[in-house]
């Protein structure tokens, strides 16, 4: 089956890309911030049916597109297990989006090309890190290169023009996914600039009418979600199904660009973003610069398409004032295509080599030595674990893991040696992101996504009490081991309380209230309130009715949604 090196360097790459993306599929539950609102969501969807419009508790969720919910829920349809199914999608992505850049590096140059391309993606920190967590930009990822990918092949390649309807395509469930999976069509621009230069590697076809099917495969595209929701939205009797319809395709897209209400950085923010957070990767750009200087003036439409496309997005996210790491994370792919021809010429030089073993031996040093700090001494960021994190353990088991982690970076250097730069590094940060899956996932587990604070107050309460959540976050909706009453979410937390006491004293001797402590206000009486314990950094309380001051207004913060972000 293998029989050429060249199939065997391909299986071994999924072969790693597995276990790098995959290690502790199944070992954890959505953690904050993100993770457990779109897995909330998408658990409400199984359960009550409706699935075009997304619901957080009993309120409806206009903050993104319900298509990365419908994949968590379809997962959960097949596998029938959470763990697994929220984890699922994102992970899929990943490895679709690796296929993308691997097939072009193919396709354009050769196959070592590919996966140079390949690993120089896979083992980009950013790019594995959000592989392994359940948001949507690993989704809006794989749309935009999937995108990129069908139009780069239509124009270097072609005319190609099912690869050209596919691109349109793939931006369109990009869009309907996140707003931003449309800005895969800026790859025209660079496109038409070198069909107007005369670039002779760049054919468009633009007088064909064939190009017309572009947009009608985007539009169908959106259409597939867009339409039914509208239509529904605009008949519905309940005035919150409009408000949805005016929220999500107004303020939470064109809205939050121009106002960037949060998140708020400097104009060189993604300068920073990618020089740290795409390292190893970046590491050959000193570099590459001048490579890519040369064969852009030689009219390499290879370079130029990725290149500027790359240019466009960075530009095009940092003229807003809200700023945050993954919105630039889309064009590293197209980074990775461009620098992969060069890599095998890069990594022939002294210096890049030893800046890989150098990134290699400080990555094993760091994790030594905060596992020794942990073991041997009591240093501020264990008392941060420990303590803001409520972990109801002491810190030796995650010493031994970061031990564990700079140990398999030290083997890797025996084995390899100095003379294979590259092996060190790849094998050092493989065996990193295993442990991480494997071990850190278990042991953080309980209290980052308040299963291990659900459980206890479970285990408190008697068979027949009744919950309510006050000032709640979507984990412990998520990880209630009863059913649970709300009273909103974007609600002012003062308002929550008041809908809870009026929700208790229905019932007294039968419901508690679950409160973060922020929320408390001058109408409980803490000495006759029980503490539920720490969970996610926040303190939470359990409230009897006998707690409740009577007649008492409650007066507090008025936090919603969105300024108590993790």
């Amino acid at each position: 089956m293998l029989k050429t090196p060249s199939a065997r360097d391909t299986w071994l790459f999924w072969l790693v890309a597995l276990l790098v993306l995959g290690a502790g599929l199944g070992l954890r539950d959505p953690w904050p911030a993100d993770e457990p609102r779109f897995a909330l969501v998408a658990k409400q969807m199984v359960e009550s049916g409706d699935w075009l419009f997304p619901h957080r508790g009993a309120e409806l969720y206009s903050d993104k597109p319900p298509l990365f919910m419908w994949l968590q829920a379809a997962a959960y349809t097949v596998f029938r297990n959470w763990r697994v199914a929220f984890l699922l999608p994102p992970l899929l992505a990943a490895l679709g989006t690796l296929w993308c850049v691997m097939d072009l590096g193919k396709r354009l140059w050769t196959r070592r090309v590919g996966l140079y391309a390949g690993y120089a993606l896979l083992f980009a920190l950013q790019f594995t890190y959000q592989a392994k967590k359940a948001q949507i930009d690993p989704l809006v990822m794989f749309w935009i290169t999937l995108a990129n990918y069908g139009l780069i092949r239509h124009f270097l390649r072609g005319p190609d023009w099912r690869m050209w309807m596919l691109g349109w395509f793939a931006a369109g469930i990009g869009t309907i996914t996140k707003g931003v999976g449309a800005l895969a069509l800026l790859m025209l621009v660079p496109a038409a600039f070198a069909a107007w230069r005369g670039w002779t590697s760049v054919t468009p076809a633009w007088r064909d009418w064939r190009v017309l099917a572009g947009p009608v495969a985007f539009l169908v595209a959106v259409s597939l979600w867009l339409v039914p929701m509208v239509t529904t939205a605009l008949h519905h009797p309940d005035p919150a199904y409009r408000a949805y319809l005016e929220d999500i395709l107004f303020r939470q897209t064109a809205g939050r660009y121009a106002r960037s209400w949060d998140h708020p950085q400097p104009a060189w923010y993604y300068v920073n973003v990618m020089l740290t957070m795409w390292l190893p990767t970046m590491l050959a750009l000193p570099w590459a610069l001048p490579a890519w200087k040369r064969r852009l003036q030689r009219h390499d439409a290879r370079y130029l398409l990725p290149l500027a496309w790359w240019v466009l997005i960075f530009v095009f996210f940092s003229i807003p004032h809200g700023k945050r790491d993954v919105y630039v994370m889309p064009a590293l792919p197209m980074v990775c295509l461009a620098l992969a021809p060069l890599l095998p010429g890069i990594l022939r030089k002294l210096w890049p080599r030893r800046l890989a073993v150098g990134f290699a031996l400080a990555f094993m040093l760091a994790m030594s030595g905060a596992g020794l700090a942990m073991l041997l001494g009591h240093p501020g960021f264990e008392d941060r674990l420990i303590g803001d994190r409520g972990l109801q353990n002491d810190a030796a088991p995650f010493a031994w893991m970061l031990l564990a982690m700079g140990g398999c970076g030290l083997g890797s250097l025996l084995w390899f040696g100095f003379r294979r730069p590259i092996a060190v590094l790849l094998s050092t940060l493989t065996f990193f992101w295993i442990l991480y899956g494997l071990v850190a996932y278990p042991l953080l587990n309980p209290s980052s996504s308040a299963r291990g604070l659900m459980t206890q107050i479970d285990r408190r309460l008697g068979p027949d009490v009744q919950l309510g959540l006050v000032a709640w976050k979507e984990q412990n909706l998520l990880m209630a081991q009863r059913p649970v009453a709300t009273f909103g979410f974007v609600v002012p937390w003062s308002e929550q309380l008041k809908r809870g006491i009026a929700w208790q004293q229905q019932a007294p001797q039968q419901r508690w209230l679950l409160v973060q402590e922020p929320a408390l206000s001058q109408c409980i009486d803490r000495s006759k309130a029980e503490l539920a314990g720490r969970s996610n950094r926040r303190i939470w309380w359990l409230v009897p009715a006998a707690a409740v001051t009577p007649g008492c207004v409650p007066a507090g913060p008025e936090l919603e949604e969105g300024t108590d972000a993790n």
